[in-house]
């Protein structure tokens, strides 16, 4: 079965429409959805190495204005919903301190999230609530998630056929990886929050 995901995915990552489905991945991780655009870029550039660039600007692109809808969510429904929940349990003094605390370092906290596997939409959602300056907050996502996409891009691209080689003659390796990096990430969310 894996092998044959595997197989639909490469499929998918050839075809014309492929790019687009890239950046409604990457728009969409980057404020709801749980499965990061990686799964989709790198096959696409391992089956089409010479659009490594191009891939990894339309997800970049793609993923930073996900990244702005997922601040709208945090500033939107922050007065709705959020701060009425925070009023009622007495902690609307506390997230006061956490919003100070968390716009002092929020560039870096945004670009930390940007580059690692930790889930990027729970600080894009988290930066609209405390109102990050929007200037900070796309600043940093377009380095983080330029840096992350691009790096990727560069080692397939320079390195393509022997990862190809690696991944499918350890396929399964693979995919526990990814599961372990996925999982993990919302457990750290969960033990920081």
């Amino acid at each position: 079965m894996l092998r044959r995901l595997y197989d639909w995915t490469m499929d998918l990552a050839s075809r014309k429409n492929a790019v687009w489905a890239l950046c409604a991945v990457a728009f969409v991780e980057s404020s709801v959805f749980p499965i990061p655009p990686d799964i989709l870029l790198i096959p696409m550039i391992l089956a089409a190495r010479d659009k490594a660039w191009r891939y990894a600007a339309m997800c970049t692109i793609a993923s930073v204005l996900g990244g702005m809808l997922g601040y709208a969510i945090g500033a939107g429904l922050y007065e709705s919903v959020g701060r009425p929940v925070l009023e009622f349990y007495g902690y609307a003094a506390k997230f006061s301190d956490f919003t100070a605390r968390y716009n002092e370092y929020g560039g870096w906290i945004v670009f930390i999230a940007g580059v690692t596997p930790f889930p990027y939409k729970v600080i894009t959602i988290a930066s609209g609530v405390t109102e990050l300056d929007l200037t900070t907050f796309t600043g940093a996502s377009v380095l983080a998630r330029g840096l992350r996409f691009f790096v990727v891009a560069a080692l397939l691209y320079y390195f393509g056929p022997p990862i190809r080689e690696f991944i499918e003659k350890r396929l399964g390796l693979m995919f526990a990886v990814f599961c372990v990096l996925l999982v993990g990430g919302f457990i750290l969310l969960k033990v920081i929050a």
